[in-house]
């Protein structure tokens, strides 16, 4: 882990599905359910204890559709509705990212992917000694891995501990740079964002055909001015990649992240000393989790005595 001063981004709903399979029977003392919201808690709880960050915020889904189903009435079309004991805990979620004075960012016609992207790229504006970390157990953010920006993906199943994406490491896991994920899917697809990608066109072959073009634009270009293709595009694959051209380039652009979405931030805002500690203390009483108390961070009073002591 490097020693630069940090910024946490958080993604609350890929880390509240997490937290909602991964705890299923988890109860307050009145036999409400509250799995999510405890392992949200804990999850962003063993973020900042291990990251130390000066920032963080909290991106949400808006359940509303969002500018991609404009463009695709498919987009997401397959996945199932969220789990009704799920519904009431994302307002337990906020009310303890409130609590920690967190800003939290939800707009209509958003994913929380865009707000992140957008928030990461107005972090990299204002303070370019930042490294952003973005807590997410979803690989769309890839894509905005490089020098100033980390996915940490908490632990979940079979995978050993957490871990921390770099642009080297996420190369060595899809053989691609971060950027190309966009590429990546443009013709993969993407089945849990229903993302139609190159029919027929799979993950090996479409990384292999990335590595050597750069990105699609690029294949493209190329099977214009050699329409018989090469020793790579030939037979099958030139005749799906001739067909699926237009799905290639909506499927890139659903894929993409935006990074301009209209958010009002302001980075001092986003300090995270500054919040009251008796209250986050009483919620977690109140749920049962006496256990996530003693993750909490430094408030204000208690770092303005460490400063004043040493």
């Amino acid at each position: 882990m490097t020693d630069r001063r940090k910024f946490l981004l958080v993604d609350a709903h890929a880390l509240i599905y997490r937290a909602y399979y991964a705890i299923p029977n988890l109860t307050d003392p009145t036999g409400q359910l509250v799995n999510a919201v405890y392992g949200f808690s804990k999850m962003v709880l063993n973020a900042i204890s291990y990251f130390e960050p000066e920032y963080a915020a909290v991106c949400f889904d808006h359940p509303k559709p969002t500018f991609r189903h404009k463009k695709f009435d498919g987009y997401k079309a397959q996945r199932a509705k969220m789990p009704d004991d799920l519904i009431p805990q994302i307002q337990l979620v906020k009310d303890v990212v409130t609590a920690l004075n967190i800003p939290k960012f939800e707009i209509e016609g958003f994913e929380a992917d865009d707000l992140i992207g957008t928030v990461n790229r107005q972090v990299e504006n204002l303070d370019q000694e930042l490294l952003t970390i973005i807590v997410t157990g979803d690989q769309d953010s890839f894509q905005l891995v490089d020098n100033d920006t980390h996915i940490w993906m908490p632990a979940r199943g079979k995978q050993k501990g957490d871990i921390e994406y770099d642009a080297a490491l996420v190369e060595k896991k899809l053989g691609i740079k971060p950027l190309q994920v966009i590429d990546l899917k443009a013709l993969m697809g993407d089945n849990s964002d229903n993302i139609p990608g190159v029919k027929g066109v799979g993950p090996k072959t479409a990384a292999a055909l990335i590595q050597k073009f750069g990105n699609v634009e690029s294949i493209y270009s190329f099977l214009d001015e050699n329409p018989q293709g090469n020793e790579l595009i030939k037979g099958a694959l030139l005749t799906k990649l001739s067909a699926g051209k237009e799905l290639a380039m909506l499927s890139k652009d659903l894929a993409t992240i935006e990074c301009q979405a209209p958010i009002d931030f302001t980075l001092e805002k986003c300090r995270i000393t500054g919040y009251d500690k008796n209250q986050v203390i009483e919620i977690f009483q109140k749920y049962g989790f006496k256990s996530l108390i003693n993750f909490l961070p430094k408030d204000a009073f208690e770092t303005s005595v460490q400063e004043a002591l040493f």
